[in-house]
């Protein structure tokens, strides 16, 4: 009844703040926590539609690099003050990106627009991907993904560089609890070796529980967090069902039945933080 990793449409999901609210109430959710990318934007709106036996974690998910490859960073419980200000820079580089990529895909001959965002959202791929679809360029955005979007696809392009070790210290500077994303979607080194370096780092907790790891997957990282002494937490990585997308492929609500038992460390070690 945990979900520790959750989108809306201030990033890339396809739900507002209150609808992931409704959806997760259907679901059964007692604890959500709103973990858009680069932006805190979707907080205030997720807490005004949550009633009270619904709790609102407010969380974030970095978009850094480690040794050259894309390494994300969830941050539970910040500062938002002191964080909204280095979060602009990582907003307008998104910003940046989405306008390259559409720079690329009107070379190619598809040009498109993206609707109006408001103030705090953050432009992604899905959202570039999405506006291919209306334009009838693809049939879906899977299409979309696998034959412009994707990494090494000719619209690519790289995330503006920002340092793991850089967004870990920014997150704990902000009395945030950095959280390692789905490790085994990293696709540097093995999670093993590069784990004692992000500890080293500052790095506070692992997200055992995602959609993508395996049952052998998540035995290892419990392992791990036991010897590093790290906290561990779990989410669906909910994005919301876009049309194109078969119900048996869709990442749903408390899809993984993560214990709410695993919240109240995480909120003890933020409090620990702002000490």
């Amino acid at each position: 009844m945990l979900e520790l990793h959750c989108h809306t449409t201030f990033s890339d999901g396809m739900l507002t703040p209150t609808e992931l609210v409704e959806a997760a109430l259907v679901s059964g959710v007692r604890a959500l926590a709103i973990t858009d990318h680069d932006t805190v934007s979707g907080w205030d709106e997720a807490i005004a539609a949550a009633p009270p036996e619904l709790e609102i974690v407010p969380g974030l998910e970095l978009s850094t690099v480690y040794r050259d490859r894309s390494m994300h960073i969830l941050g539970f419980y910040p500062d938002r003050d002191r964080l909204i200000p280095p979060l602009n820079e990582r907003l307008a580089g998104r910003k940046r990106r989405a306008q390259e990529m559409i720079d690329k895909l009107a070379v190619l001959g598809y040009p498109i627009e993206l609707p109006e965002m408001g103030e705090g959202m953050a432009p992604g791929r899905p959202h570039i991907a999405a506006a291919m679809v209306k334009a009838g360029y693809v049939e879906s955005t899977r299409d979309a993904f696998d034959e412009f979007l994707g990494d090494a696809q000719p619209a690519f392009v790289q995330y503006e560089k920002f340092s793991a070790v850089d967004g870990i210290k920014l997150l704990r500077d902000c009395g945030a609890v950095p959280v390692w994303a789905h490790p085994f979607l990293y696709r540097g080194r093995p999670v093993k070796d590069i784990l004692p370096e992000l500890v080293e780092a500052g790095l506070m907790g692992v997200e055992v529980f995602h959609p993508s790891h395996t049952l052998w997957q998540a035995e290892r990282l419990k392992e791990m967090c036991a010897k590093y002494g790290l906290l561990m937490t779990g989410g669906s990585d909910f994005h919301g069902m876009p049309a194109d997308v078969k119900t048996d492929e869709f990442r749903s609500l408390n899809s993984l039945h993560v214990s709410l038992d695993l919240l109240e460390p995480v909120k003890q070690a933020a409090e620990l933080l702002k000490r």
